[in-house]
């Protein structure tokens, strides 16, 4: 077997305070773990990155590895914190494990986009195509550059969420009353009280929906007051912490007559109303400038449109059982990839494909297959 290796990656400097360790934001570096396989010729190789999750132990290097191509997972500098996480930085880092593996001297490059990751590489060539980034959701400039962000050679997403705006439209509690209680709740909203019956009606649905968007838009306006109110304030810092609560809200999770899939109900994490009223879960806890790049309709990072804008070769592998990519999220990929993109199911595969062994050889053979086409 291949043996696993670590890279050891300097990046630019980024945002201040980015980091509670003086280190990693004075002289910052990235990591990631590698399998490059034996006799390879360094022809194929591949990154496989989420904006906020630690990567390097990815259940597709060793199996990549098996199969003719180098794997790297690679963290960003935001791993296992996403508080202040700004999607154009995560590019960045992005872009310097590109620039890696070139140095390594493997021909062709690609990118793995799993879950969140997919959004992330589909932002990523966007802009290595054409940079238009020059400036972050909140005004402040990128200081990007064409060189820090070498275009690659394709991409393959697998149970790929459309991006971090779009899932917390989907996913936002409209039913909390009060920003500052999480406990708040309008029952008439709230997906989780049994008077709610299932299959939820189409009325209810409309409602609901019209509901998460007018909450999330609520947050945003006043992310955008304060940020405004912040900076023309002599002596004020330029951003602030804070908490978004109940964002595990999408009657997909416990409704199976919608957008159907061969999921059991649930969460990805387990019940879905625990998920919601827990202290650490999807957008949490954010700053103003964060949430403005991640998860505000000011993002830059959409996961579908920034694909459309792309011109490699494109797969796409759809888990059947996933708890949070559904057939929507399918069409909506395969429509923004045209002629370029095709779908592999994974048929039973669940979201991570965690205690499924036996479906990780079939998701790495079909991005394998593909990618050694290149």
């Amino acid at each position: 077997m291949a043996e696993l290796n670590l890279a050891v990656i300097d990046v630019k400097p980024g945002a201040a305070m980015e980091s509670q360790s003086g280190l990693q934001m004075l002289r910052p570096r990235i990591y990631g773990a590698y399998m490059a396989p034996q006799d390879s010729g360094k022809k194929v190789a591949c990154i496989v990155m989420h904006p906020t999750s630690n990567f390097m132990g990815h259940y597709l290097i060793a199996p990549l590895a098996a199969r003719g191509i180098c794997c790297m997972g690679l963290n960003s500098r935001y791993a296992g914190n996403d508080t202040v996480l700004l999607m154009e930085r995560a590019i960045q880092d992005l872009g310097a494990g590109v620039q890696y593996l070139r140095s390594q001297g493997y021909e062709k490059v690609f990118l793995v986009g799993n879950s969140g990751g997919a959004a992330l590489a589909s932002f990523y060539q966007a802009q290595a195509e054409k940079l238009t980034a020059t400036h972050f959701a909140d005004g402040d400039p990128t200081y990007l550059h064409p060189s820090d962000l070498p275009p690659v050679d394709g991409i393959a997403l697998c149970a790929a969420h459309l991006g971090r705006s779009r899932l917390l439209r989907d996913w936002i509690d409209p039913s909390v009353t009060d920003e500052h209680d999480p406990l708040s709740v309008d029952p008439e909203l709230d997906m989780y009280d049994p008077r709610h019956r299932m299959p939820y009606d189409s009325e209810f649905l409309a409602r609901f929906s019209a509901a998460q968007k007018a909450r999330l838009d609520r947050i945003e306006n006043w992310a955008l007051e304060r940020l405004a109110q912040l900076r023309a304030t002599p002596g004020a810092p330029r951003d602030q912490s804070f908490i978004v609560y109940r964002t595990h809200a999408d009657p997909r999770c416990i409704d199976l007559s919608l957008d159907v899939n061969d999921r059991a109900p649930g969460s990805v994490w387990g019940d879905a109303r625990a998920v919601n009223y827990s202290c650490n879960a999807m957008g949490r806890t954010t700053s103003l400038t964060a949430f403005l790049s991640q998860w505000s309709s000011r993002s830059q990072a959409d996961g579908p449109n920034n694909l459309a804008r792309t011109s490699v070769p494109l797969l796409l592998l759809t888990y059947t059982a996933d708890q949070s990519t559904f057939p929507s999220t399918r069409d909506t990929w395969l429509a923004a990839g045209g002629s370029r993109i095709r779908n592999v199911d994974i048929v039973g595969g669940n979201h991570y494909l965690a205690g499924q062994p036996e479906l990780v050889p079939q998701a790495a053979e079909a991005i394998a297959q593909w990618a050694h086409a290149l």
